[in-house]
């Protein structure tokens, strides 16, 4: 699909952060929507990586990105190696990869999402509630998806992510604890 495109592996720390949606005007640009709603790690990567729809994992290609900017309710980008609209429209659909070492710093209790999935959450009590499996932004908050297990039955969690509930979060020990109990 993307033939004029030099063909690269993934990088191991490889997140995906959006998707080409179109072409826009004539001059190469093109349309991405990113999977989050402040985009940082499009704007400060300049190498992207693209798989077309439906390609194996493997199948990845570099893209050099020339500028990046918002744009309405998305990310329009241009690179020298999509030189105008009908490569721009080859692009359609692909699922646009940036390494996460390329991501800027996150401050002070900041916290990416990507790097919350996965982790254990416990209660000041040492009580299991769950893994988080993913967050939910809910308006003025985001949530904590927890996936856990009782009695043998699949269960499902939600905590908000705010520092009324959320007492540390521990990124090396992959462990949030929590004033929350399993029966809220």
């Amino acid at each position: 699909m993307l033939p004029a495109l030099e063909a690269a592996e993934l990088p191991a720390d490889a997140i995906e952060v959006g998707r080409i949606a179109d072409a826009w005007g004539i001059k190469g640009w093109f349309k991405v929507l990113p999977h989050s709603a402040q985009p940082e790690a499009l704007f400060s990567s300049k190498r992207w990586f693209l798989q077309a729809p439906g390609a194996s994992a493997s199948t990845a290609f570099r893209l050099a990105i020339r500028e990046a900017k918002e744009h309405s309710d998305c990310i329009v980008a241009t690179s020298a190696d999509v030189p105008d609209r009908n490569a721009a429209e080859a692009l359609r659909g692909a699922r646009v990869f940036v390494p996460r070492s390329s991501f800027p710093t996150a401050g002070d209790d900041e916290y990416y999402w990507v790097d919350l999935i996965g982790l254990s959450v416990v209660n000041r009590e040492g009580v299991v509630l769950g893994t988080v499996r993913e967050l939910l932004a809910t308006g003025p908050q985001t949530t904590l998806v927890l996936a856990a297990e009782e009695e043998g039955k699949a269960i499902e969690r939600m905590v908000p992510f705010v520092s009324a509930f959320v007492d540390k979060v521990d990124l090396p020990g992959r462990l949030i604890t929590v004033d929350w109990q399993p029966d809220y």
